[in-house]
């Protein structure tokens, strides 16, 4: 691969990437979170539009402002930033399909099955891409996901039987 077709890649690749992750960590943290709860749909549907525009429009602005003191060019920072927010803004709402269509409990394990898949599939191509083990790297990223998963599942059962009336 050229030099000028790398820098072309992977620049866009870094935009969608960490949007992507940023979303599928975040809407799985608050899905496993919040399925306890005495109204999960509800609950969880309003937790998502709220990440999906005020975490999504915070994360955006700190990529652009970020890329701004990295004196980097107009044109490439305003393509991160829209990049980054469309593309957390899509994968949210895949998430969020997903919660109206289905029941709760079978939502929920599909949402983390569909969030795993999306960062299983974005981790083997950058690896590959970078010419690095992709299982090694998945692995790591899996077990990521997993603990955020798992920890957001505790904190959500722990409020509950604490504060639940």
């Amino acid at each position: 691969m050229s030099n000028d077709l790398k820098n072309t890649v992977r620049p866009a690749q870094t935009r969608f990437s960490f949007g992507a992750t940023s979303a599928i960590i975040t809407n799985l943290g608050i899905i496993t979170g919040l399925d306890t709860l005495t109204h999960p749909k509800l609950s969880i549907i309003g937790a998502l539009l709220v990440i999906a525009l005020a975490d999504n429009l915070s994360d955006s602005f700190g990529i652009h402002i970020y890329q701004e003191s990295e004196h980097i060019a107009k044109k490439e920072v305003w393509l991160s930033t829209l990049t980054n927010f469309f593309t957390r803004l899509f994968v949210s709402s895949t998430f969020i399909i997903l919660i109206i269509v289905l029941p709760i409990r079978l939502a929920a394990v599909c949402s983390v099955i569909w969030g795993l898949l999306i960062l299983t599939v974005m981790t083997y191509t950058i690896a590959k891409q970078q010419k690095i083990n992709p299982f090694s790297a998945i692995f790591v990223h899996l077990t990521i996901a997993f603990v955020v998963v798992v920890a957001s599942n505790f904190i959500g059962g722990f409020v509950i039987a604490r504060f639940q009336s």
